[in-house]
């Protein structure tokens, strides 16, 4: 039975479709589909998935979209079977104080990083999307905790809703950076924008190394995964690493 993990965002649903074990390497869906999230129609899943029996996975930080989701399954998809994956069934030690409240996306990412980092040495997980995750797994591969901060697109819509005079300005994530001082309204926010997010995170993994005694490997994902790694020294931009951490969990036996 083909796997189908779900990645159930606060904006986005991601489904990746998994057609087997591709050895010790990190593995890729062969196929991706995404969803808006405040939409949550599922119907047109009927027509882009394939008719013969799929093994659900599904980690969320939206309850209510997931259990429309585990029930639109039941009734259209009587003979898939749906999981929802928890904390407890990862295989990963999380050293913070309440692992239940940390989002699964940043957990499941980790579980891929520690099939992808030397074993001798720890990480730093950066997933640009909504929100900007920098969390840090050690070097023994447990989940040490992070930071959280808005991303590109959350904070302009922030700066526009709080300001009276600020316009919301658009954001591509394939244009070229901005420059830094910028000649009007729109080209000062952008620049902000862009350059205060690589700025932060510059600093953010900066400040984990200097207290590890190994420095850390950095791996980057999300949709701004490429702008954000290019400022980044030896940065490595892994697609899709938390649907990668769904298949791993997964596949483990028992």
């Amino acid at each position: 039975m083909h796997l189908l993990a779900v990645d159930i965002g606060n904006h986005q649903i991601k489904l990746g479709l998994f057609l087997g074990d591709d050895g010790d390497g990190l593995p890729q869906p062969a196929e991706v589909w995404k969803i808006p999230t405040g939409e949550a129609a599922f119907e047109p899943l009927s027509a882009l998935l394939p008719q013969v029996p799929l093994a659900w996975c599904a980690a969320s930080v939206h309850r209510q979209v997931e259990s429309r989701l585990a029930a639109w399954v039941q009734q259209r998809r009587p003979r898939d079977r749906y999981r929802l994956l928890q904390h407890e069934n990862l295989p990963l030690a999380i050293h913070v104080e309440h692992p239940h409240r940390v989002g699964s996306d940043r957990l499941l990412a980790a579980v891929a990083v520690n099939r992808l980092r030397s074993p001798d040495r720890p990480a730093v997980v950066i997933d640009a999307g909504t929100a900007i995750t920098v969390d840090l797994v050690s070097a023994a591969g447990a989940f040490e905790g992070g930071v959280i901060l808005a991303g590109f697109r959350l904070t302009a819509k922030a700066l526009a809703e709080g300001t009276d005079l600020l316009p919301e300005v658009d954001y591509d994530p394939t244009a070229e950076p901005p420059a830094v001082v910028g000649k009007s309204t729109a080209a000062a926010i952008r620049s902000g924008l862009f350059w205060g997010q690589v700025g932060a995170v510059r600093e953010l993994v900066q400040r984990m190394s200097d207290r590890l005694e190994a420095a850390p490997q950095v791996f980057v994902a999300g949709g701004d995964a490429e702008r954000l790694a290019a400022f980044l020294p030896e940065a490595q931009v892994v697609p899709e690493l938390v649907l990668a951490g769904i298949w791993i969990t997964s596949s483990l036996k028992g």
